[in-house]
């Protein structure tokens, strides 16, 4: 109960008239309304208006009896990283046919490169470790040559979560984009920044898109339209498909039509997809031999790697066709949120297409929002028995993300406390 207090004199000054504000008004605090009281919790007090449980990262073993005692299910959305292998995945992976995959003798690699190719209608595809590694090489590859510059939006994870590996590893400047509200970005604006000839300018020779970026699935025809303007341009085109598979499943759009136009394509298998390990970056056999010389200088050469492979098989034939399950569920808690007619909570159902539910806030702290979902209450509510993990992006945005370990049962849990919280935060839906 430190630094907890009830704010008695602004609660006279309201009841006496002297002191007029709107319960939105105050981004410095998120109230809660208790009989009697105002409760008032500053930002980084890190409290609750009663006494509660945090269960995380970094916490006491007191408040870990504390959550067991309390029967608290902890459901983790910060992200579908979090999936595990399957009990089919470990048992590919025990059995899995060995060789030595640098020199090409791995058969398990082999056939899941195969099948990844196959399935995106490019000719050939190489495992590599992550999404990260697959998107560095296919830039490496495709800007060959010195002051190469490419281009992105500015949201995208080859910008923001990939360490400006272009520019650190491969040399290659990356000339970012505005991201629209679906995802995509101004053609016009790249066109106008593509280069001319001129000596004292970069070279232009690579596009990179995300699909999906945010969770949002890109419009096909603007993929089309992209495409058109690549082959004007002569640039090359690269989708970080990381979850690619949503797109697809979300659209319902076969993957290989999706990325037709596309000469390189990564996709991620230790998402959605479940399986513990690895990516696999698609596109010609010339463009993938030379992905191979660049993956073994980026330390991405492995030898018996098929023991991972296996679990990517697995996962490419059983995980993907009940991804739609993951996208309905995340539908189910876009729902319950934009029901209650909050204020201060909603989902734009406009943009949520796959397994990814962004909240936007207003007038309460994001932050404090994600603390409060892993926070239980020393009271009998069973709608606060779920101790909700999610990710704060910025100030004003929280993530949900789904994945096919999160059942129906964990679902119903998830909204209960999140409605629970929402309208504990909200002093309209409070009062």
């Amino acid at each position: 109960m430190a630094f907890l207090y009830v704010s008695a004199i602004k609660w006279l000054e309201v009841a006496n008239g002297m002191l007029k504000f709107s319960p939105y008004d105050d981004n410095d605090v998120c109230r809660t309304y208790v009989p009697h009281s105002w409760l008032r919790f500053p930002k980084r007090s890190g409290l609750i208006a009663r006494k509660m449980s945090s269960y995380g990262v970094g916490i006491s073993e007191e408040t870990r009896s504390y959550a067991t005692a309390k029967n608290a299910v902890i459901i983790d959305l910060r992200s579908d990283t979090l999936t595990k292998p399957s009990e089919a995945m470990k048992m590919a992976m025990y059995n899995a046919d060995l060789g030595d995959d640098v020199y090409g003798e791995d058969p398990t690699v082999k056939k899941l490169e195969k099948k990844a190719a196959d399935l995106l209608g490019k000719e050939a595809a190489v495992f590599v470790t992550s999404g990260t590694m697959g998107n560095l090489i296919a830039i490496m590859n495709h800007c060959d040559v010195r002051g190469s510059e490419a281009y992105c939006g500015e949201e995208s994870h080859t910008n923001l979560h990939e360490q400006g590996g272009a520019a650190q590893l491969g040399g290659v400047t990356l000339s970012t984009l505005p991201n629209e509200s679906n995802g995509t970005f101004d053609l016009k604006k790249l066109e106008s920044k593509l280069r001319s000839d001129r000596l004292h300018e970069p070279i232009s020779k690579l596009v990179i898109v995300e699909n999906t970026i945010n969770g949002k699935v890109l419009p096909q025809s603007w993929i089309d339209d992209l495409v058109i303007l690549a082959k004007k341009r002569n640039l090359k085109l690269h989708m970080d498909g990381a979850r690619l598979w949503n797109a697809s499943v979300a659209s319902g759009i076969p993957a290989k039509d999706i990325v037709s136009g596309f000469d390189s394509v990564t996709f991620c298998l230790s998402k959605g997809l479940g399986a513990p390990v690895g990516s696999l970056l698609c596109g010609s056999k010339s463009f993938v031999e030379r992905a191979r010389r660049i993956r073994k200088v980026l330390g991405g050469g492995m030898r018996q790697v098929g023991v991972l492979a296996a679990a990517g098989l697995v996962a490419i034939d059983e995980v993907i066709p009940i991804l739609k399950d993951d996208h309905r569920r995340a539908a189910s808690i876009m729902t319950a949120i934009n029901e209650m007619k909050s204020r201060i909570f909603s989902v734009d159902s406009k943009t949520t297409h796959t397994n990814m539910v962004m909240v936007t806030l207003n007038g309460c702290s994001a932050k404090k929002f994600a603390e409060r979902l892993q926070l239980v209450a020393d009271d009998d509510n069973d709608d606060d028995k779920a101790i909700v993990k999610s990710l704060a992006l910025n100030e004003s945005l929280v993530r949900f993300v789904l994945y096919h370990e999160i059942n129906d049962e964990l679902l119903n849990s998830v909204i209960r406390k999140v409605r629970y919280v929402i309208k504990e935060l909200d002093p309209v839906l409070n009062s």
